[in-house]
């Protein structure tokens, strides 16, 4: 028999290419031979509810909106150390998938002072360059981690990056910064694909309109000379496969018709902001897995939506109308319930993505999840108080085993940063550079390197 390279491609007609998962029968990937490694992130904006997130702060006070981008903080107190994961009720979509995930604080994020704080959580999350060290921008925002992890990852597959955003909007008021978390250097960004048909297109798509429209169908074609080739277990798991690439083309197709509909109704707000934010999150990080399961990319970025933004979304099953994230977070007193609701929403479509990619099987028996860090995080620790310190962040996966998880890692005595003194800037530290848990990541992956940005050392309670 014939052995083909695990990224081999089935061409189809009009230049249809499909990446094939893993199957024994034909000799995709050799049983003893390690999967690839991967690493994506999932970003948040405007922080959290620490009520509602954090251990031992739901008992914390309600802040009060600040523009200091400092605020005290709430007197928790958890042992600097490795501890039993606590689901706390932001965490809770996270249950089916608790032994695959770590929480990580006590993390602060590089911040320059003197411009926005908003502009600097997305673009420089993923940077944690040191302040003032970056003089072609006005914020520490240099190639980001995505990028210089692509260069090993990444070199022999079809895009050494894949930038996803589920931000439809087109009415943008605020530069590039507030709504992109992937940059190949100072200024030039990564544009995201926030389309649904045109990632499609981008990653499965044809050289003809109608061959697009029957591209699944194509494929199989001409992958029928292999089921005779295929023992029973990996007919269902080639089944299987193109069944869920036909259901992201369906799903395609049923957005478009309710965008165009929605188009028809006069609304303030543009069209795209009614489509259903979860089935809308949810089809882009189904985009994202199929990319990471078939060796298109190893490495994807995925922001859930902008910084800072005018135009409200509407969150299904939450509210009867659409909402403003940012017009909430400064007014916690207010909205805290609905804000609360807000963060679990975000969180079950990471749990979403997390439970997909556990179970897609590799060849030597472990899942995509196993061989991936897939790192849930924001560049605030609260959205009233713009602090930038104790952020939250969560990895999931083992990056191949390299990662531990089902715990919780504390960096830090304490949960807030301390306040600004009569106008004078206080550097707000306590806890650990962020920077410090990209250079452990980057390690992990077998990147060598002892320094990333503004990092001090590497998380060594992370590593197994």
């Amino acid at each position: 028999m014939t052995h083909t390279s695990r990224r081999a491609f089935l061409r189809g007609f009009g230049g249809a290419a499909l990446a094939l998962p893993w199957m024994e029968s034909l000799g995709l990937a050799a049983p003893n031979k390690k999967p690839a490694q991967r690493a994506a992130f999932f970003y948040v904006p405007i922080g959290v509810v620490r009520r509602g997130f954090f251990p031992g702060e739901e008992n914390g006070p309600i802040p009060k909106f600040t523009s200091n981008r400092q605020a005290l903080g709430n007197g928790a107190r958890i042992p600097v150390g490795v501890h039993p994961l606590k689901l706390t009720p932001t965490m809770q979509p996270l249950a089916k998938v608790k032994d695959k995930v770590t929480l990580v604080t006590g993390l602060d994020r590089t911040f320059q002072p003197g411009t926005d704080v908003h502009a600097q959580c997305a673009s420089c999350f993923l940077t944690s360059a040191s302040a003032f060290t970056v003089t072609q921008s006005p914020y520490p925002q240099a190639r980001t981690l995505d990028h210089i992890l692509a260069q090993q990852l990444g070199k022999d597959t079809p895009f050494r990056t894949l930038e996803f955003s589920s931000n439809s909007h087109k009415d943008n008021k605020e530069s590039i910064h507030f709504d992109n978390i992937s940059w190949y250097g100072t200024g030039h960004v990564a544009p995201s694909l926030r389309d649904p048909r045109k990632a499609y297109r981008r990653l499965f798509g044809t050289r003809e309109l109608e061959a697009y429209r029957n591209i699944t169908d194509l494929v199989l074609e001409d992958a029928r000379s292999l089921k005779g080739r295929l023992g029973y277990a990996d007919q269902q798991k080639f089944n299987e496969y193109f069944d869920s690439v036909r259901t992201i083309e369906q799903q395609v197709d049923r957005l478009e018709r309710m965008k165009g509909e929605l188009k028809r109704v006069k609304l303030e707000e543009p069209a795209e902001a009614h489509l259903p934010r979860g089935e809308y999150i949810r089809l882009m990080g189904d985009l994202m897995v199929v990319a990471l399961q078939t060796g298109l990319t190893n490495v994807a970025t995925f922001m859930v939506g902008p910084e800072r933004w005018d135009t409200p979304y509407m969150y299904e099953s939450l509210f009867d109308k659409p909402r403003s994230h940012h017009g909430m977070s400064h007014n916690q007193g207010k909205f805290i319930a609905d804000l609360e609701k807000v963060d679990r929403f975000h969180m079950a479509q990471f749990a979403y993505m997390i439970e997909k990619m556990d179970r897609i099987e590799e060849a030597n028996g472990t899942s995509l999840l196993d061989n991936t860090l897939f790192t849930y995080g924001s560049g605030l620790g609260d959205g009233a108080t713009h602090q930038y310190s104790a952020l939250p962040i969560i990895v999931a996966g083992a990056g191949g085993g390299k990662i531990l998880n089902g715990k919780h890692v504390n960096l830090s005595e304490t949960s807030g940063p301390v306040a600004k003194e009569k106008g004078k800037y206080v550097d707000p530290k306590q806890g650990l550079p962020l920077a410090n848990l990209w250079l452990t990541q980057m390690q992990a992956l077998g990147l060598k390197t002892d320094r990333y940005a503004d990092s001090t050392s590497v998380v060594k309670q992370l590593l197994v």
